[in-house]
This record gives structure tokens, C-alpha cells and sequence, in this order.
């Protein structure tokens, strides 16, 4: 088949699929490599998985695993992770032990938010195969080069070739003359300077040559004025500018004024008996400016990219400086070099070691005094300091290639990668069997903005209609945010096999956005069996209860759950179905000791996935412990199935005969920052019978409490312990749990509907609660059917005290149907 043809006459239907790229039909088809990558939404998806997958049969399927545990290792020193630079991406190596751990050899993995490419490394190494998209192309673009093995002498070969031609044309460009007045040295790089106006004198003077300490290496923020000796500040002066027709655009335009002031340069010199390249640094002469001005005039032979920067904060930030198109993050030089290079780069390899140092090369790489390493861009922004270095293109690309080599030396096999959105992904259902997934977080990063230097070039941009990001450029804000990563979600539910786990990477330190993702996993059909945090230190993952836990990485581990289970609870509604909810979640978690198997994780969850299904819950907190009891085994504190706890014992006999305490008070748990928390950790930590003054000693060195009106710690325990012998201990038998278990639930009901008084006859919003009395009284509420209760009270808050916990908003949503239901 001659699949670029095929391609070309598919692009009509492909147009429809969301995720489709802004570009030229004739760009996106020169940008492909069919059938393995697409610039696009990939036809050719379903040959692939039917020729390396394996059909789902559910009368077979025997596949069974626990959430991973042990340490992973980062990586990040590997040459894959450091080629081509990107925003966030994880090392190939951590995502190496969860494709081993979930999966079978020649088994499919599929990453949606793909990034740069490094799920299919990963796959590649573990002997799997790969289905990658992203929404952008240049990401999608560096993730086909990792997932496609070249030729790599017949790449270096033509490449060196590339960089040799156009250097002996243009190697003038970079010349200067050394301070002997002779020898022609090249230019390593040129430090251009901000000028500025003296408020005092009116005059204008180079920043560089009265901030820079060039003794120390360092910019200072307080300088004196060249003309007055008083005493400045940068915001204490106006940046001078400059005004000129800029022919690419056929526009005046007027921008801030910048000098050279440094050049460093090399020559050959023979020492001890050698040849040896010599750095030199002067000041520019005139035939320096006399070479920049001729350049300036004259015009550019190739093609580079001139379309305005599109709308957004960071895109748009350099407006004020009259850097408004693409071409002008460059200076003239270096675009004239990069023009003619991009013009001879055919093949996917050779435009990905192009785009690479494309930012190395334009004016966001800043001047630091004292710092040897030659590029020093600000990631994550399009900041362009007061200060800039002017970069050789040649050495930053003889340099990068090497680089590219040692990292394309370790592509083996061909995946499928392609352009597209994760809201609606070209993929059979139940036909992955794991997902391994890094989504954007909120407004951490504006990708499309970033990456529109790079697309620029490729002249195939982002579709941003289904970027999943907060940003007010596009009116996405966090409920937009929440519904792209709830689709994007479905469709992973969609495509995974059942029984099968999707794995989900996260750094965002706000709780409102840890809280969308959640709802996003479970609200698709997920049921989350893990949630850890990565220790970058470590490399080590540790438990996690509460959503302070943000403020580090986060690793969540959930499933699908079995078709039989899941037509089970659509038929029943979920109707007396409590005990076949914990006993697939008990049957799928790890036996060693974790958060999920305690009393208070598992009726949370059990919870949360009635009210997200609209069923009605027919258990509270005593009958669910009744149900326990009658149904599971409980140790430790923690319940297993009778399948499950003879596994158990032998782990702790096993722990024992190491000489490890099976499970240590409080180890499951690394952050106290509400109630819930400090609940389970307690109840953990409580073991045996402990004094107020230990309990309090540990607690206080651990509790991190916000946003959360907690009562005291005594309260704490008066209400949910037992006290006896001057010390508290965990209720030991039915009676003693459901006596503190009334106990308990009579004085939040009684906060609660204080609170629901407060809302209908206060007129100012509420911004603390007591969220455990809350979350009670709105499951009191769903329960007796009294939705607009939980609307009235949910009115009156603090609207940040419901983005920041999925389990309150669970009911807000529901109330909120069943109310327009009743209308």
C-alpha cells in the first residue's frame, strides 16, 4: 500500500476527529511517516494492535495483578531523557518497572498525553509495543523519533554533511578579527545588552557595562548612572528602542534597543608544539557592527517561519518589547543559519536535531556571568532577559548531534504514534492492556504556547480547542479543565481491557486540580486502588491519604473493574451489592499493609462510587462495619478476603524472619492535613493502647492541618477511641464500634445542621467548616433525599472548600440532578 496516498485521501474524514492539527493539508502530509506516525488522527491504529495485541476474551482471561510497590528510580541523567528537551516528562526507566510489573511481553501500552515519547521507550525495552498521541505535533514528533530505530552512520553521515556545507558558505557570519589585528577568529558567542535612558541624565547606557560585575560573575540590582553617579534600578529607567521596516512582514515596527557589548571567540593557536582552539573575549570593534549591520540589510535566501505569536499570557508577554512574530526571538545571524538548515533537513531525525536548539539559539537564551554552560534559557516561559547570548549554530549543532545519536542508539522497534486528542482516541474498545499517562495539570504549563516556537517551523500547530489546560487566553478555567480530563478519561476506561490498571502521573500542588483528576478517573468507571507519592530523593514511593499530599509527585494506580462486576451493579443498581464493591477493590490491592484496606478508605470509596453512579446508599457507617465483619477478615486493622489473609500471615512471617516490623505505626501514611487523615492515622498509629502524651508527641510532628476546622486532638480521640487505664485504644469488638459510632455521627449530624441554619439566615459566605460534620451531613442528606439541602449549604461556602474535595463534590453534583430532575 502506498500509505502516503492512503493518508492524503483519508485527510477529509480524519478533519472531523477532534484533536486535528491547524496546518496545511500539504504540511501535516510532509510532516507523516505513515503508518507509524501521523500528523494526525492514525487510520491505520486498529492493523496495528490486530497484528501485535492479543483479542479480550472474557471466558479466558486470567489476568491478575496488585498495585506496584518498591522503589523507582528517575533517571534523568539517561541520553534519551536529555536529546530534546521538553516541559515535563518521566524517565523511561521509572515507567519501565510499571510495564513490567502490569504487563506480559508483547502485550500494548497506550499513552494519550504522550509528551515526548517516553511510555513507548519504556514499552520498547520491556519487549511491548506502544500506541502514543498527543495534541501537539512537535511533542508527537519527538515521540515518533524515539519509537522509530534509523540508520544511525547513514544520519550522522548526512547530517555532519548538512552542517559542513552550509558552514563553508556561511561561515563568515561568525567571523571577527582578533585584538592582534590580524587573525580571523570564530565567534562562539556575542552577549547582547538591554539599553537603557538615565532618568537623571536622559542619556542612553548599556545595562551589561554598568550592572555586570565581571569580577564576580554577578548582575547587580542597585548600579550608579554613567553620567550622574546616582544611584539605579532597572525599573528606576525606560528601556531605549529602535524603529525599522521589517520587510518580512512589510510593517514599521518599533522595538527595544539592544547592543552587543561581549564577543567570545576562538582562535587556533600552536602551543606546546599543538594546534589548540583558544576562547578570547573583547569588546565589538566596528568591523564587529559593520558586519551585524550588513547582515541586518541584507535578505535571508530560505524560508523561516513570521506568523504573529499567537494569543496568551506567556506567548504574548514579549508585545511590550515589540517582539510580536516568531522571527524576532532571533537575531538576524542566527536566523539566516537556521533558515538554511531547516531547509536541507529531510527526514523526521534530522528536523527533530533541528528543532532541538531552536530555543539554545534564540534570544530566550540568557546572559549569566560566571556560568560556563553555554545555554541558559528559563524553562516553562518565553522570558527574554536583559541580557542576551547570541549562540554559534554551528557548534550548538554539532554539539546536539552527537547528543541525538547516543540517544537514538537504544531504539529498537517501531510504535504507533500520532497526532490527536485524548477525547477521542482512533483505538477499539477493551483492546489496551495498560495505560501509563503524565496529563497536563491545570495551568502548571501553557503547552501550546511553549511549543509554538517549535511548530512554528514544523507549520503545523496545536488544535487548543481540547488542550486540557486552565487558561484564561483560551476560557478554559477549572470546570472546562474538569470536563476535557473527565472525556479524556472515558475514553481510557473505553479502550482498556477489563481487569487491566491505568496508571496516573501527577504534579500539581493545588488540591482543586488533584481533586478534578480524581473525579475524572473514578467518574469514568475507575475504581483507584493506590495512590503514592515519588520520591525524586529516593526514588522510593510511599502511601498517601489526603490531598496535601499535591505538593509532591504523585503516582495513582486504579483499574477497570471486571464486566461481570460492572453488569452486575448497571442490572441491580447497585442494590445490596456493597459486599461484591470491596471484595473486587480488596481482591485487587496490594497485601502488604496500605491505606485502601482500612475500614475508613474502603466505605469512602464504596461511597463515593454509589454516589457517582446515582445509586441510593442503603449502608451507614455501622452496617457497612456489620457488613465487614460478616463478609471479610480483619488484622491489624486493616480487612483481606478469606482468599487473601493467609497471604497476609505468611508476608508477616516473612517480615519477622527478616527482622522487619510488619507494619509500623503510622508508616502507611506520610501526610495529616484534615480529619480524614488524622483519623486514619490514628487509628493506625493506635495499634495498642497509647497515652494521650504519645499519641499527641508523634501527632503533633506530623499533622499539617488547613482549611480544615479539626477539633482538638483530645476531642479527637474522646470521640472516636476508647479510654481506659489512662490510655486510649481502638475499639475491640461491635457493640464498642457502633457505640462510637453513634457517638460520633450525633455530634457531626448536630454541626451539620447548625450549619444548614447558618446558610438559610446568614447572608455572608461561610469560608471554614468542620469537613468531616459536612461530608456526613450531606451523606445524610442524599440518603432521606434532601438535595436541596445540600444546595443551600453548598451556596452559602467558600466555593474553594468544594473544588478541594472530590468526596463533597460527589454530592454537589448529584443534588444538583437530582434537583433539575425534580423541576
Amino acid at each position: 500500500m502506498n500509505y502516503n496516498e492512503d493518508l492524503k485521501n483519508k485527510l477529509p474524514e480524519l478533519k472531523k476527529i477532534e484533536g486535528f492539527p491547524i496546518g496545511a493539508d500539504e504540511d501535516i502530509l510532509a510532516l507523516s511517516e505513515p503508518p507509524y506516525y501521523t500528523a494526525c488522527p492514525n487510520p491505520y491504529i486498529a492493523d496495528f494492535i490486530k497484528e501485535n495485541g492479543k483479542p479480550y476474551d472474557e471466558a479466558t482471561d486470567d489476568y491478575h495483578r496488585e498495585p506496584l510497590t518498591g522503589d523507582v528510580s528517575e533517571g534523568k541523567g539517561h541520553a534519551i531523557y536529555n536529546a530534546h528537551s521538553y516541559h515535563t516528562k518521566v524517565p523511561h526507566q521509572a515507567i519501565m518497572k510499571f510495564i513490567n510489573h502490569y504487563t506480559n511481553n508483547n502485550e500494548i501500552v497506550l499513552d494519550g498525553f504522550c509528551g515526548t515519547g517516553m511510555t513507548g521507550v519504556a514499552a520498547q525495552l520491556c519487549n511491548r509495543k506502544a500506541v502514543l498521541s498527543d495534541l501537539s505535533p512537535i511533542a508527537s514528533l519527538i515521540a515518533f523519533n524515539y519509537n522509530n530505530p534509523v540508520d544511525i552512520a547513514l544520519f550522522k553521515q548526512n547530517t555532519t554533511a548538512i552542517i559542513d556545507d552550509i558552514e563553508n558558505e556561511c561561515k563568515w557570519l561568525y567571523e571577527t578579527l582578533h585584538t592582534d589585528g590580524k587573525t580571523i577568529g570564530t565567534i562562539n558567542f556575542v552577549v547582547w545588552s538591554d539599553v537603557l535612558i538615565s532618568p537623571f541624565s536622559g542619556n542612553e547606557f548599556n545595562f551589561y557595562d554598568v550592572a555586570v560585575d565581571k569580577v564576580n560573575g554577578k548582575v547587580l540590582e542597585e548600579f550608579l548612572c554613567p553620567d550622574t553617579g546616582a544611584t539605579l534600578t532597572k525599573k528606576n529607567c525606560k528601556r531605549a528602542t529602535i524603529e525599522f521596516f521589517d520587510d518580512a512582514i512589510n510593517q514599521n515596527i518599533t522595538q527595544i534597543k539592544q547592543n552587543p557589548v561581549l564577543i567570545n571567540y576562538s582562535i587556533n593557536e600552536k602551543r606546546s608544539g599543538k594546534n589548540k582552539s583558544v576562547a578570547y573575549e573583547k569588546k565589538p570593534d566596528i568591523k564587529d557592527i559593520e558586519l551585524i549591520e550588513s547582515i541586518n540589510k541584507k535578505p535571508i535566501p530560505y524560508w523561516y517561519p513570521i506568523q504573529r505569536m499567537s494569543e496568551g499570557g506567556e506567548t504574548r508577554r514579549n508585545d511590550k518589547f515589540g517582539l510580536t512574530h516568531v522571527h524576532h526571538l532571533f537575531t538576524k545571524r542566527n536566523l539566516w543559519i537556521l533558515s538554511e538548515l531547516k531547509n536541507r533537513c529531510k527526514t523526521p531525525l534530522q528536523t527533530i536535531w533541528f528543532n532541538s536548539q531552536l530555543v539554545n539559539l534564540s534570544k530566550l537564551n540568557r546572559y549569566r556571568p560566571g556560568v560556563s554552560f553555554p545555554y541558559n534559557p528559563l524553562s516553562g516561559t518565553y522570558y527574554i532577559g536583559s541580557q542576551i547570548c547570541e549562540s554559534n549554530v554551528f557548534t550548538a549543532y554539532r554539539n546536539k548531534l552527537n547528543k541525538i545519536v547516543n540517544a537514538v542508539k537504544f531504539i529498537k522497534d517501531k510504535n504507533m504514534v500520532f497526532v490527536g486528542s485524548a477525547t477521542k482516541l482512533p483505538v477499539a474498545s477493551d483492546s489496551i492492556d495498560y495505560i501509563f499517562t503524565d496529563p497536563p495539570f491545570g495551568d502548571n504549563l501553557a503547552y501550546s504556547e511553549l511549543n509554538f516556537i517549535w511548530e512554528a517551523w514544523l507549520k503545523v500547530f496545536t488544535n487548543i480547542d481540547k488542550e486540557g489546560i486552565i487558561n484564561s487566553s483560551q476560557n478554559k478555567g477549572l470546570s472546562e479543565y474538569n470536563s476535557l480530563m473527565l472525556d479524556s478519561f472515558k475514553e481510557y476506561y473505553r479502550v482498556l481491557k477489563p481487569k487491566r490498571w491505568i496508571t496516573v502521573v501527577f504534579h500539581n500542588s493545588k488540591s482543586s486540580v488533584w481533586n478534578g483528576i480524581q473525579e475524572a478517573i473514578t467518574k469514568s468507571g475507575f475504581i483507584i486502588g493506590q495512590v503514592s507519592t515519588l520520591d525524586k530523593q529516593q526514588g522510593s514511593f510511599k502511601q498517601v491519604t489526603a490531598p496535601g499530599a499535591v505538593e509532591k509527585d504523585l503516582v495513582i494506580s486504579a483499574f477497570k473493574p471486571s464486566n461481570e462486576f460492572t453488569d452486575s451493579f448497571l442490572s441491580k443498581a447497585g442494590s445490596n451489592l456493597e459486599s461484591d464493591f470491596v471484595k473486587q477493590l480488596l481482591s485487587q490491592l496490594q497485601i502488604q499493609p496500605c491505606v485502601e484496606r482500612t475500614e475508613k478508605m474502603l466505605y469512602s470509596k464504596m461511597l463515593s462510587f454509589y454516589i457517582q453512579h446515582g445509586y441510593e446508599v442503603n449502608m451507614d457507617a455501622k452496617a457497612f462495619y456489620k457488613m465487614l465483619n460478616m463478609s471479610f477478615i480483619e488484622l491489624d486493622g486493616l480487612w483481606f478476603t478469606s482468599v487473601q489473609i493467609e497471604r497476609y500471615y505468611e508476608y508477616k512471617k516473612k517480615m519477622k524472619l527478616e527482622g522487619i516490623e510488619e507494619i509500623k505505626s503510622g508508616s502507611m501514611f506520610l501526610f495529616v492535613t484534615d480529619e480524614k487523615s488524622a483519623l486514619v492515622w490514628l487509628y493506625n498509629f493506635i495499634s495498642e493502647s497509647k497515652s494521650f502524651s504519645d499519641i499527641h508527641t508523634a501527632f503533633t510532628q506530623l499533622a499539617n492541618i488547613q482549611g480544615d476546622a479539626v477539633p482538638e486532638l483530645r476531642e479527637l480521640l474522646e470521640q472516636n477511641f476508647v479510654f481506659e487505664n489512662d490510655k486510649y485504644r481502638r475499639p475491640q469488638n461491635e457493640p464498642e464500634h457502633n457505640q462510637i459510632s453513634e457517638k460520633r455521627e450525633k455530634a457531626l449530624l448536630r454541626e451539620f445542621e447548625s450549619l444548614l441554619i447558618k446558610a438559610k439566615t446568614e447572608k455572608g459566605k461561610i469560608k471554614l467548616v468542620r469537613k468531616e460534620a459536612l461530608l456526613f451531613g450531606f451523606e445524610t442528606c442524599y440518603k432521606s433525599r434532601r438535595y436541596q439541602d445540600i444546595l443551600t449549604v453548598t451556596n452559602k461556602l467558600d466555593k474553594a472548600i468544594i473544588e478541594n474535595s472530590a468526596e463533597l463534590n460527589d454530592f454537589v453534583e448529584a443534588a444538583e440532578i437530582m434537583v433539575k430532575g425534580m423541576e
